[in-house]
């Protein structure tokens, strides 16, 4: 809008401009693909930190919650389930492989994976074998590692919520725990989000690299 702006208008113009300066500093590229991958590297950020920052909710809360309207298991925290992570992980592989081919042609993706690091043709198996780890390493280390960090976040609060059921010395504890855990742990969530978005510019930065290997 116009004239001065307000508080939450002035944060969102800065989360959007430094979403936007990471990818100019890491993509050499058109404005036009610039501004796709920015649009995406934004919406991973804020859709991860939203998901992550599910497990700030009671653990409890949402689970007897559902159980009132029929549904007996509910996970709260989706990126704490392998298939999100996955979901979203598999999403950039694909994108890798579009932007390559974008930026490359298809003969440009076979000669990466082939004549790559050696560029013999004799070599070309073991290019191959080299590159295809590579870059299925990329997708699963995106999802291990989001999964695996909101898993454990997730098991300590269920931890520390198992001190209530003790002697009220112990239980007594519980509140401070909590606390303290859920202050570290928005800066692990929103540590996070930033690595997914992080990793998802780079990829898709060496992805597009016109550069010739």
């Amino acid at each position: 809008t116009t004239g001065v702006p307000s508080k939450l208008q002035c944060f969102v113009e800065m989360v959007v401009e430094w979403v936007d300066g990471l990818v100019k500093d890491n993509l050499h590229s058109s404005h036009h693909i610039r501004h796709k991958v920015a649009a995406l590297a934004l919406t991973i950020f804020c859709w991860v930190f939203v998901m992550n920052a599910i497990d700030l909710v009671p653990v409890d809360f949402l689970p007897q919650l559902a159980n009132l309207f029929g549904i007996h298991y509910l996970r709260a925290v989706p990126t704490a389930d392998i298939s999100a992570t996955l979901g979203m992980s598999i999403c950039v592989f694909f994108l890798i492989l579009f932007y390559t081919v974008k930026s490359k042609g298809f003969g440009g993706l076979v000669k990466e994976y082939t004549l790559h690091p050696f560029n013999n043709k004799a070599l070309i198996p073991v290019n191959f074998i080299l590159e295809t780890v590579t870059l299925l390493a990329k997708p699963i280390s995106l999802a291990f590692r989001l999964f695996g960090n909101m898993y454990a976040g997730e098991l300590i609060f269920i931890l520390i919520a198992v001190m209530y059921s003790a002697n009220v010395a112990i239980a007594a504890l519980g509140i401070p725990l909590h606390l303290a855990w859920a202050i570290f742990h928005i800066l692990v969530i929103t540590l996070q989000a930033f690595i997914f978005m992080m990793l998802t510019i780079v990829y898709l930065s060496i992805a597009y690299n016109k550069a010739d290997h």
